[in-house]
């Protein structure tokens, strides 16, 4: 017995290694060496010690309440049933049963984690009244029920609730037969036939994991990984489909693809191998996971070919099961360069791993955002009670996305926005309040003209009038957008403050002029009151370079992601420049609205009251302080995949990695799943001209001159007694 064991055990790598995941060859077939093995049990146990596992306790209760549940929507089905005059047989075999996906199906969820889950009922079991008001009310007088807030006109229309404190986010889908079995095989495309589209979105979370889970070599060294990188994402800030970053199953694609790559690593390696890979994809090229599936039930599939609207897809992850959807939509190029910035963070780190030179908690570092921009948009949400923020808060985060894309469509992109996903709290408050936060600064690498300015109150006012439409509007709901300053920041976002360098006397020689001054656009709620104020000078002298050079390094301290070389190359442009060291910034006045409004900056008993909802940005020579900090802000090539992974080196693990079989290898087929390059009179020639189709800046080019309310980019004569901030 033990011999055969032996035997099936020493086999197994040979099968795994014969039968390939995937649209293309992997990269490399080599197994962990001994210092992967203990660099995967070193990780295993940080994640264990990270708190990313429930306990048992909370596993039973997850289980325990999913069964309430379904017998809830069983009971509530055959109510329905009975009052439709079906006859007692029909109310006796009526049905509805409850599947799961997301984290829980993938099996990486941790403790306080939602359940995703799906009900799917009768055909005569409706979306909008059936389940959006009756079991609504079922539940809304339930005392397990907490924190009931449907979202019915959602993409993928959603009731969250809390039951017995689990989470639970709930979607419903009604298929096309009177009685469901309980049994049914959500996978087998029968399921599809004669439901709406809404219905196939809410069924392709269940039908997307079950395949996942099919497509990887190792299901448990999939797992591992996607929780450490999930971890890491969230630690990073770039965990949130919501505000245009990855959610969950984006994520769980990416590491399925780099786990299909890499047969036989351990979740060591596939976390090295994943940011290998994504630091040097070719995107708007799509990560699949197997070919796009034609089907005759003729529902639309990922085809950038076909639907102009794909070809503007900035980063595609394309679902595997039919019908086949990239499920990033969401991303912009804003947030795209933000996730390549911290893709390379993440392959740095791991290289220093590799080589014995920093341990797994370095990784997982939170992202200083606060320190990382010297210009925020600071968006205020307030509501009569916690109820009504909760669901005010969920409609205008799930519009901040709207902002973002908004900023890029009419600055043509030289504005770039970093939408932070994550809220901060004013206790201070009487009313019930949360802000966002959104970092600003002009794209880097683009030619600076004198005067040259970013309007963005069109923006705001359109972007202010399409979250008032929110349909569950109530009195007390309220939304403010106002401009802060680094060094504004309220002081319940950052209760310690920031640590401020000392700042050495400095010598009459390398004293400036005091011409530091502010003017600030003030708009505010959905009127508008005449008004201009003038701010006191901030400083009464210029700042000492070297001075700026030593925060600019001290901030790496910090842990920013910022190389050493591209800090030693700012320090000297910095000592060296004479003409172009500082960044003129103006924000020049605009109309007030709402005398009685607040900005979050009068949340802070250190700053007065600034009702500021757009601002004016120009720039007047380069700044040579953002230039030595964006490392990695390039724009995405729209190119083939053929050099997504040009050379490798030997880590001291598998040293069959360094080959890296020529990506033509790897990526030639990255397009298979859409049937290879695109011939026989397609137009468009192939997936990356498709996507060179969609070349953002042409497409806003063309709008600028006919959409109400663009941005105006003017070049005049900067006037004099402007702000001066370095860097800004």
């Amino acid at each position: 017995m033990s011999n055969s064991g032996g035997m099936m055990a020493l086999s197994q790598p040979s099968q795994l290694a014969a039968k390939q995941y995937g649209v293309t060859k992997p990269i490399s077939r080599a197994g962990p060496t001994a210092a992967d093995l203990q660099r995967t049990l070193e990780l295993e146990k940080f994640l264990v010690h990270s708190g990313l596992y429930e306990s048992e306790e909370e596993a039973a209760k997850r289980e325990e309440v999913l069964l309430r549940l379904g017998q809830i929507v069983k009971d509530w089905v055959k109510q329905l049933t009975g009052l439709r005059g079906y006859t007692d047989q029909m109310v006796e075999e009526a049905n509805a049963v409850i599947f799961t996906f997301g984290s829980y199906r993938l099996g990486v969820h941790g403790p306080g984690a939602d359940i995703d889950t799906l009900c799917i009922g009768p055909s005569y079991v409706n979306r909008e009244a059936d389940f959006f008001f009756v079991l609504h009310d079922i539940l809304a007088n339930m005392d397990e029920v907490s924190e009931l807030q449907p979202v019915p006109d959602a993409h993928v229309p959603v009731m969250k609730f809390k039951f017995d404190g689990i989470s639970i986010d709930l979607l419903y889908a009604s298929i096309s037969c009177l009685v469901v079995p309980e049994n049914l095989d959500i996978s087998d495309v029968s399921v599809l036939y004669n439901v709406d589209e809404p219905t196939v979105r809410s069924l392709n979370g269940c039908r997307v994991a079950d395949q996942i889970l099919k497509l990887v070599p190792n299901v448990e060294h999939f797992r591992t990984t996607l929780r450490c990188l999930k971890f890491w994402a969230k630690r990073r800030g770039v965990y949130s489909n919501v505000t245009g970053f990855l959610g969950g199953v984006n994520w769980a694609i990416l590491v399925a693809r780099v786990c299909q790559l890499y047969p036989n690593a351990v979740p060591s390696m596939l976390v090295s191998r994943f940011f290998r890979v994504y630091t040097q994809w070719r995107w708007p090229n799509p990560v699949m996971l197997c070919p796009i599936e034609e089907n005759e039930l003729g529902f639309s599939v990922w085809d950038p070919r076909k639907k102009p609207c794909d070809r503007t897809h900035r980063m595609p992850i394309i679902t595997p099961a039919y019908p086949c959807m990239n499920s990033s939509y969401n991303v912009s190029t804003s947030t795209l360069r933000v996730m390549m910035e911290q893709f390379h963070y993440g392959n740095k780190i791991c290289e220093e791993i590799d080589l014995t030179k920093a341990c797994w908690s370095r990784m997982f570092e939170p992202y200083l955002f606060f320190e990382s921009y010297k210009n925020y948009l600071q968006v205020d949400i307030v509501a009569a009670d916690a109820d009504d923020l909760r669901t005010w808060k969920g409609w205008v985060e799930s519009r901040l996305r709207q902002l973002t894309l908004m900023i890029e469509r009419d600055t043509l992109g030289k504005l770039q926005c970093h939408p932070y996903p994550h809220d901060y709290v004013d206790a201070s408050k009487q009313c019930a309040h949360c802000a966002f936060f959104m970092g600003l600064q002009r794209k880097q690498g683009e030619t600076v003209q004198e005067g040259q300015q970013f309007d963005i109150r069109d923006t705001v006012d359109e972007f202010r009038h399409s979250v008032n439409m929110y349909m569950f509007w109530r009195p007390g709901m309220k939304i403010h957008v106002s401009h802060v300053r680094r060094r504004q920041i309220p002081s319940y976002v950052l209760p310690n403050g920031y640590n401020k360098r000392p700042r050495p006397s400095k010598p009459t020689s390398q004293v400036e002029e005091p011409v530091k001054s502010f003017h600030v656009t003030e708009v505010y709620g959905s009127e508008h009151v005449d008004g201009t104020r003038k701010r006191k000078n901030e400083d009464m002298a210029g700042e000492k370079y070297d001075v700026i050079a030593k925060r600019l390094s001290s901030s790496a301290e910090s842990h920013d992601p910022i190389s050493s070389n591209i800090l030693d190359k700012s320090v000297d442009i910095l000592r060296s420049s004479t003409r172009n060291r500082m960044c003129l910034f103006e924000v020049n006045r605009f109309e007030v609205l709402a005398s009685n409004g607040f900005s979050a900056d009068a949340m802070s008993d250190a700053q007065k009251v600034r009702p500021v909802e757009s601002i004016e940005l120009s720039y007047r020579g380069k700044n040579d302080l953002d230039k030595g900090i964006a490392s990695s802000e390039q724009e995405p090539e729209c190119a083939s995949n053929s050099s997504v992974i040009t050379s490798a080196t030997s880590d001291g693990g598998s040293s069959d990695d360094a080959g890296i079989e020529s990506v033509a290898d790897c990526a030639e087929d990255n397009m298979v799943g859409v049937e290879g390059t695109v011939r026989e009179g397609d137009e468009m020639g192939s997936l990356q001209d498709a996507a060179r189709e969609g070349d953002p800046v042409a497409r806003l080019e063309n709008t600028v001159t006919s959409a109400k309310g663009l941005m105006q980019v003017s070049f005049g004569t900067v006037r004099a007694g402007k702000v001066l901030i370095p860097g800004a």
